[in-house]
């Protein structure tokens, strides 16, 4: 395993990472905790969740994702071998449950998310504390086109951002990411850092994939100037760059096949140009997983790529990318693919 900086501290993390989206849902907590072990035997050191994982989100099993892995933690005695990151939920329609489906990001927000987050984690600290997606109307979860809104709840960043100064204060936290954000929110995250003297940003979690490259587009040069780590997810889009759905396969056990809401890879153009993906990696003689993967890696500003495997097979392929680095010959055609068909799910 190679590991990066995370922006500009003093943290270490793998290259790989492992997202815990489907623990409690796909995952029960043996099979969950066996991906862990796999993981950091691996070397894998950096473990992301969120305070409403797993998805689909209900109610009744909300937060379980973090308890799964906080009882890996205790049981283990790992809390120090791993970066634990973990996310504050937005407002939205879908988490009714959570502070009423309306959270802001307000002081108050933030300090139920963080003590509730802390308390099922079995930790008195998080590496990495994100907010999850924007408080704010804006185009986000591959959302196209900006829309006003007519009217809008107001939204402070500044309490935002002293909010979380004080969590890193108080040692709750140690440093702060955002998630699924656009150039405006981070570049106005920075700035208020800078003028008031608080927290930076160290990294910013958001989709990054051969059928989704918007980040290129403003997001990836603020990353690289400001040294705010991308943290990729979706690396495979939801393993539609795997092949597996190819010619419209439906394996029963894949989470497209056993959740509608899985719908943003596999549209006709998505699926026609994963297709493409795929013929051009065997061409290259590399495993499709592998090249999906491992093109990911190949950006400076990309600090760490989260697999969310549900399998043990799968984590065991996806580690795979970390030993085959995509020669520049491939890099050449990925991006004449891109250039025929440039972000086909965005």
């Amino acid at each position: 395993m190679r590991y990066r900086q995370l922006g500009d501290t003093d943290l270490a993390v793998s290259e790989l990472g492992l997202g815990t989206m489907m623990f409690g849902e796909q995952n029960p907590a043996a099979a969950a905790h066996r991906l862990l072990d796999i993981a950091l035997a691996a070397g894998v050191n950096f473990i992301d969740t969120a305070e409403m994982y797993p998805v689909p989100p209900r109610a009744d099993t909300c937060g379980l994702s973090e308890s799964i892995l906080g009882d890996w933690l205790r049981q283990r005695g790992r809390r120090d071998d791993v970066v634990l990151a973990t996310k504050a939920t937005g407002p939205g329609v879908h988490v009714p449950y959570l502070r009423g489906g309306k959270s802001r990001h307000t002081a108050g927000d933030l300090a139920h998310a963080l003590d509730g987050s802390l308390q099922r984690l079995g930790t008195d600290y998080i590496d990495l504390y994100q907010l999850h997606w924007p408080a704010r109307p804006t185009n986000t979860f591959g959302q196209l086109g900006y829309k006003p809104a007519q009217t809008e709840p107001p939204t402070n960043l500044e309490e935002t951002l002293r909010a979380l100064a004080r969590f890193v204060a108080d040692g709750k936290v140690r440093y702060i990411g955002l998630s699924n954000e656009t150039p405006w929110g981070l570049m106005t995250f920075l700035a208020l850092a800078r003028e008031a003297g608080l927290p930076r940003v160290v990294s910013i979690q958001n989709p990054y994939n051969l059928l989704n490259r918007t980040f290129e587009v403003g997001l990836a040069e603020i990353a690289d100037r400001e040294h705010v780590g991308l943290i990729a997810y979706s690396p495979l889009a939801f393993g539609v760059l795997s092949g597996k759905y190819a010619g419209g396969a439906r394996p029963a056990d894949a989470r497209i096949s056993r959740y509608d809401r899985f719908v943003r890879y596999t549209n006709a153009r998505g699926l026609a140009a994963s297709g493409r993906y795929v013929e051009l990696a065997r061409e290259f003689d590399i495993d499709p997983v592998v090249m999906a993967i491992s093109f990911i890696l190949s950006r400076r500003y990309v600090t760490s790529v989260l697999l969310g495997a549900t399998t043990e097979a799968q984590l065991h392929h996806n580690l795979a990318a970390i030993r085959t680095p995509v020669c520049k010959p491939l890099l050449k055609a990925i991006d004449n693919l891109h250039a025929q068909s440039p972000n086909p799910c965005p």
